[in-house]
Parts: structure tokens; C-alpha cells; sequence
């Protein structure tokens, strides 16, 4: 199943602008066109609503097959399935919890923290099993935990933060081409050394470059620069006057500067295909830009290089990546959240081999969060001809951090911060008090130190 640069650029798109927290309007739960939850069928069985957004063909056909699997393994739950565009997703699920009309089960790559704040979602203890709960890897706790109880069960994760190079082009310019560069200062190094080799067009690397992608992408950057994130610890104040987060923006205003990467988008952050037309001898995407290369590009399959993301100088082994992530919840209302938890639980927490397909034909691109499922789909055929496979499961997973789970609009006021220093519109220390004064007014609005994680 080919996965085209169109479908995962759509697909991504509307990742980050859930990521935004446009899904928390209203609570809400039930079944499309009944009473919330109504999940009453003939003869006794129960029929609940799952819902998912349209993302890549590969996607889309493990989704149709899982329930139509669940359905044949049992005569006790039907599971109705909806594929929702994934540019009417937003609306569609606001207008379902609206009207108390919301799916049983619903994917979601929302903050974790601002669905159970919202009271959005069901908790799953006491629906899933124990097992199946304690098969998560710790790296994923994040993102199905709040204060020790598990409101999410995760499909997978994906590393946001990966550095992609063409072999070719770093050959050609005497740069080592057989590893990532390990900090800024070797990758500032190699592009000194690249620019010269350069035809009009090409350009050294291929980064983030504007606000909201700073936002979201960066937030394991900030932390390998500067050891915490954004908000104290308590979520009282701003966290970002300080010499890392001046390093990081100035490292991005050296690119800038010396022309090592482009004024102008050549292409999104979420899409390859700068890299794929050879107008970039570096691209900074997610691990998913490998199913693009290997779809839309596969002569450079064998001349991409893949690694992580360079360090800063003093990082101490902090990882510079921020992990994506995707998971399954229960409506928080649902009348049926112990089918649904069935349902949830034979789907992704049961049998490995429910999910290998999903990884195999998404490319190896996605890791999985279950040890069980990691070694099935590693011991899979196709593996063996997908090297970049162990480099993002084995090398740039394991230490990748979540996304932050404060408001996404402290994020947005790190990102202008990044943004303005690159271009030269504000110095280092007057971008971050602005965006100081704009974190602190989402902190009074919001109320953030009594919503902070207390764990």
C-alpha cells in the first residue's frame, strides 16, 4: 500500500491542529444519532461507535480490518466504524459532544491532561485489564497516565525530531555521511563545508523555521538545552530566561544567517520533499518522512541517512527529541465503556500480531509501545529491509520526551520567540520577555498552578 506525500501531509496536518486542543468543547458521549451511549442491538448484543480520522491508505485499511476482525471474534459487541475526514474531524467531534452524540471510542492525539481535566474522557482501569495496562512502556506513560490512573491506551508513537541527510551530497562535500552530526557545533561544521558545494537552490539543511512549527517540535530541544521546559515545575511562572533557551534560538539565527538553510519554505516541515528533489543535503521532519522517501523517492532510499537530532554542546545525555503520539480513549459518558474496553483492548492491548500489519505497512515509521509488539514486528520479513527501523525504535525512541502538557498557547509564545530571534526581528532577551508576559497571562487565565501534574 503506497503512502503517498499527499495523505501524510493531510494526515499530520490534522495531528497538529488537535494537538492544539481544538477537541476539548464540550463533554459529551454515545453513539452518532441516539441517546449518549444508547448501545442497544438485536438479540442482545451491543453495538458501540468507534470513530477515527482518515489518515494514510495503510492506516485507513488496518482500521477497516481491525473491526471487522473484533466483529468475527465474537457475537456479544458489534463495533460500528466511522472514517472521519481528517479536515472535518475537529468539527464533526465537537458537534457529536455537543449534542451528547459523541463515539464510544475515539482515537486521539489531544493533551492527556486537558481531556481528563475536561472531563472528556473514561477512566480505563477498571475497563481494560490489568495486563494489558502494565504492558505500556515507560515511555509512554505520559501519554496514557494521569496521577497514576490510565485514561488512554496508546497506538504507537512517533519521534518528531529526526535529522534525514542525503549520502550523495555530504560525500561530495567530505562531511562523514555514515552518522548523524552528534551536537550544533558538528552540524554547523558540516554546513560550512556543504554550502560551497552547493548548486543555486540547494541549501544545507531544511528545518523548522516558523512559529507553530517551532512550537510543537521543539520541545525536546528545549529541554536538551536547557534541562526543563517551558513552566516551573509547579506551573507558577515562566521558565525560559535563561542561557539555554537563548542558546537554541541563537543556534537557529546562525542557520539563518549564514544562508545554511532557506528564507522560504521549500517545502513543510511535516513533508519531505525538498529532501526527495535533492534541494537539501539535511531535512528536520518526523520519523514518518521515510514512508514519503520510500514511496515517493525509493531510488534514495539507499542514500538517506537517518539519526538523531544534534545536541547542544552541554546537553549531558538530554535527548533533543519531542515523541508524537497516538492513542485509543473511552468516552468519558459512554453507557457501553465496557464494550468499549473489549473492544479497545482486543484491538491494540491484546494480540501482537493485531498490530504488526499496522507497522509493517506504515513502514516501520511508527514505534510501538508494547515490548511484545516491538519484538513481533521486528522479527517480521520486511524488517530486514528497512534499516532505518532500529535506528528510531532502538536509538531516538527510548529517551524522546512528550510533548509538553501545558496549554498550547505556551507553546505558541515559545515558538514567536524562536521565530523572531532567527529572522533578527528581536533580540534573544526581548523576545523572551515577551513571550514571559504572554505565558504569564495564559498562567492567570488559566489557572495553570492547580491544573500542574502532581506527579
Amino acid at each position: 500500500m503506497r503512502i503517498t506525500t499527499r495523505t501524510r501531509r493531510t494526515a499530520v496536518a490534522a495531528l497538529g491542529a488537535l494537538t492544539v486542543g481544538a477537541m476539548l468543547a464540550a463533554c459529551g458521549a454515545g453513539t452518532p444519532g441516539g441517546t449518549a451511549g444508547d448501545g442497544g442491538g438485536e438479540d442482545g448484543v451491543t453495538t458501540i461507535q468507534f470513530w477515527h480520522r482518515n489518515f494514510t491508505p495503510a492506516e485507513n485499511e488496518w482500521y477497516a480490518n481491525i473491526v471487522k476482525e473484533f466483529n468475527k471474534s465474537q457475537d456479544e459487541i458489534k463495533v460500528v466504524d466511522t472514517e472521519v475526514p481528517a479536515d472535518a474531524w475537529d468539527q464533526k467531534m465537537k458537534a457529536a459532544q455537543a449534542a451528547g452524540k459523541a463515539p464510544d471510542v475515539y482515537t486521539s492525539s489531544a493533551n492527556l491532561l486537558d481531556l481528563v481535566n475536561a472531563g472528556s474522557v473514561h477512566e480505563l482501569d477498571s475497563i481494560v485489564s490489568e495486563d494489558a495496562l502494565g504492558q505500556i512502556l515507560d515511555n509512554a506513560t505520559s501519554i496514557s497516565e494521569v496521577d497514576g490512573t490510565h485514561y488512554a491506551y496508546p497506538l504507537l508513537l512517533e519521534p518528531q525530531t529526526v535529522l534525514f541527510w542525503n549520502t550523495d551530497m555530504l560525500d561530495a562535500a567530505g562531511v562523514d555521511s555514515g552518522s548523524a552530526p552528534e551536537t550544533w557545533d558538528d552540524l554547523l561544521d558540516a554546513c560550512a563545508k556543504i554550502q560551497p558545494t552547493l548548486s543555486d537552490g540547494q541549501y544545507c539543511i531544511s528545518p523548522a523555521q516558523d512559529a507553530v512549527t517551532f512550537a510543537w517540535s521543539t520541545v525536546g530541544q528545549q529541554y536538551n538545552f536547557s534541562g526543563h521546559l517551558a513552566l516551573t515545575d509547579d506551573w507558577a511562572s515562566p521558565d525560559i530566561d535563561n542561557d539555554g533557551y537563548r542558546s537554541l534560538m541563537e543556534q537557529y539565527k546562525v542557520l539563518w544567517d549564514k544562508g545554511y538553510m532557506p528564507k522560504q519554505p521549500l517545502a513543510a516541515y511535516v513533508a519531505g520533499e525538498d529532501f526527495g528533489q535533492k534541494k537539501v543535503a539535511f531535512k528536520v521532519s518526523g520519523s514518518w518522512m521515510m514512508s514519503e522517501i520510500g514511496s515517493d523517492y525509493p531510488d534514495l532510499l539507499s542514500k538517506t541517512g537517518v539519526g538523531a537530532f544534534p545536541n547542544a554542546s552541554d546537553a549531558d545525555g538530554r535527548t533533543a527529541t519531542t515523541m508524537g503520539n497516538f492513542t485509543w480513549v473511552v468516552d468519558a459518558k459512554s453507557k457501553n465503556a465496557e464494550a468499549a474496553g473489549k473492544f479497545l483492548e482486543w484491538s491494540i492491548a491484546g494480540d501482537p500480531e493485531n498490530l504488526v500489519p499496522f507497522f509493517v505497512d506504515t513502514q516501520f515509521t511508527k514505534v510501538p509501545v508494547r515490548q511484545s509488539v516491538q519484538d513481533a514486528v521486528a522479527a517480521s520479513q520486511e524488517a530486514a529491509d528497512a534499516p532505518w527501523s532500529s535506528i528510531i525504535v532502538d536509538d531516538i525512541a527510548p529517551d524522546a520526551i512528550a510533548g509538553a502538557t501545558y496549554p498550547w498557547d505556551v507553546n505558541l509564545a515559545v515558538g514567536t520567540a524562536m521565530e523572531s530571534v532567527m529572522k533578527g526581528s528581536a533580540s534573544p532577551d526581548d523576545a523572551i520577555k515577551t513571550a514571559n508576559a504572554a505565558i504569564q497571562t495564559v498562567i492567570d487565565r488559566d489557572g495553570l498552578p492547580d491544573k500542574a501534574p502532581k506527579n
